[in-house]
């Protein structure tokens, strides 16, 4: 028994003995680490508070955006996207772009101050700062809403002032309501890919257009979102500036020469003809004058204005992008049906009325623009049915009205129900210098022929008898066309014949 107990003791000394020094190393180990650490950990909370802020910096400078300018010493181009943005902004930016490449400018700052305005305007802005050669930062200051969160985030960096906002891009139709889902999927999808571009959160991006969005933390579903200057900040959406001066300073470019850039006279010019109250006034000029063109011969001014016309009304949609290839061929289609029932096959009427639905349509697709809006078709709407109305009262007015006017009939503008010699009417010209002259009869003069006199032929009229052909006569009297002759019975005593 006692061989047994001892047998079971022996092997069980040893790893006893092991254990007891696994554990003495451990705690001495520890006791080691925990005296050597001892110094160090009175500068811990220091160490600590460095490495958070480098790592906040590299966060930021990482997920943010990268702040980078074109050239160091190049000008820094400050462009306004202020107020409602409408298709005329879109040009402006345009060439302030192009202006800023060719300048070798530094950086592009838009600054904006916008509640929001025309989809497709803003498309065509992002697509310019897209594809611009030199960085484009937007400077909230202190508005960007709807159209204006588009434009902002397409560019290469936010910066936004402590008071500003951004955000509620949902598209609404004329009456403010939300338009249908059609156009919000489209926004959101073009918010999602601009944000994914710029290394941006996407779901934010859509929540700002979709109210039935919930990012978690953020917003919730049933509310549209807006972001304050800290929000962004914190969502790596934007970067915090005090002010302009901040701004440039950030940048490293507080010394760079600014250009102010300003609409010039002929992006006054073409917003003007395209405003919706001057557009029905070109529209009706153009017409009139085609149709007054149509109603006499030849060209005059009135062909002339109304070509005129319809070229500024064209024109200055081309350009800031409401008409396309397509409103211009089909108005150009009906010009041509509407011609061809006038000159080549007049009556049939199919043609004329064919021409005219195109003319209309091609006015009416004129004035959408690429994503048309409620809004956009209750103005187009409004536009041509103003146009037409005045079209319909001017008709009437120079039919019935202006013919009566007593000054344009005296200023030979229009001819009055009668005219006189007075007025200086003339059915021929008034030769004075055939009377008395004589010659002779060609013709039976019954009352009237013709008589020869030297070497001319002249229209007469007998005076009160016939005359025989051949016979001797003499002008007494000549009116216009009409030359009175008397025959002579004696050419010797001429004199006495007229007694």
């Amino acid at each position: 028994m006692s061989q047994s107990k001892q047998s079971t003791f022996t092997p069980r000394g040893p790893f006893a003995l092991f254990r007891y020094l696994l554990i003495a190393l451990s705690l001495g180990g520890g006791a080691a680490l925990l005296l050597g650490a001892g110094l160090p950990a009175a500068q811990e909370p220091e160490s600590d508070q460095a490495v958070d802020e480098v790592a906040e910096q590299a966060e930021v400078s990482s997920q943010a955006f990268e702040l980078r300018v074109n050239r160091a010493e190049g000008p820094i181009y400050r462009v306004p996207i202020h107020g409602v943005i409408e298709l005329g902004l879109a040009p402006f930016v345009e060439r302030a772009i192009s202006e800023a490449a060719e300048a070798e400018a530094s950086v592009i700052i838009l600054d904006v101050d916008t509640p929001g305005g025309r989809v497709d305007a803003a498309k065509r802005i992002a697509d310019a700062v897209g594809n611009s050669t030199v960085p484009v930062y937007a400077y909230v200051n202190p508005e960007a809403s709807s159209a204006g969160a588009l434009i902002s985030i397409a560019t290469n960096g936010i910066f936004m002032r402590p008071t500003a906002t951004m955000g509620a891009a949902a598209p609404v139709d004329g009456s403010g309501e939300m338009a249908p889902e059609k156009m919000v999927s489209a926004m959101r999808s073009t918010m999602r890919s601009l944000a994914e571009a710029r290394g941006l959160d996407p779901a934010i991006a859509e929540a700002m257009v979709d109210q039935d969005l919930a990012v978690p933390g953020v917003i919730e579903a049933g509310k549209l979102l807006t972001l304050t200057a800290n929000e962004a900040v914190e969502l790596d959406y934007a970067r915090f500036v005090e002010g302009w001066d901040d701004l440039l300073g950030q940048l490293g470019i507080a010394e760079n020469r600014v250009v102010a850039m300003e609409v010039n006279w002929a992006e006054r010019i073409v917003r003007f003809l395209s405003h919706p109250v001057v557009a029905p006034f070109l529209l009706s000029l153009g017409f009139l004058g085609l149709l007054v063109e149509i109603k006499t011969p030849g060209f005059g001014v009135a062909g002339g204005a109304g070509i005129l016309a319809l070229s500024l009304f064209f024109g200055s949609h081309l350009i800031i992008g409401l008409a396309g290839a397509e409103g211009l061929i089909l108005f150009g289609v009906g010009v041509i049906l509407l011609l061809t029932e006038v000159f080549i096959v007049p009556g049939v009427g199919i043609l004329g009325i064919l021409g005219g639905i195109g003319m209309l349509v091609g006015v009416y697709l004129s004035l959408l623009g690429g994503i048309p809006s409620g809004e956009d078709y209750a103005r187009a709407s409004t536009v041509l049915a103003a146009s037409l109305t005045m079209i319909i009262f001017s008709s009437w007015f120079l039919v019935r009205r202006l013919p009566a006017n007593r000054r344009l009939t005296r200023l030979g503008i229009f001819l009055g129900e009668a005219t006189d010699r007075d007025t200086g009417y003339t059915s021929s010209v008034r030769r004075k210098e055939l009377k008395g002259i004589e010659g002779k009869a060609l013709t039976d003069l019954r009352p009237s022929g013709t008589g020869l006199f030297g070497d001319e032929r002249v229209d007469v009229v007998s005076e009160s008898e016939w005359i025989e052909a051949g016979s001797p006569i003499r002008i007494t009297s000549s009116e216009g066309y009409r030359h009175v002759v008397r025959l002579v019975r004696d050419s010797q005593s001429g004199d006495d014949s007229e007694g």
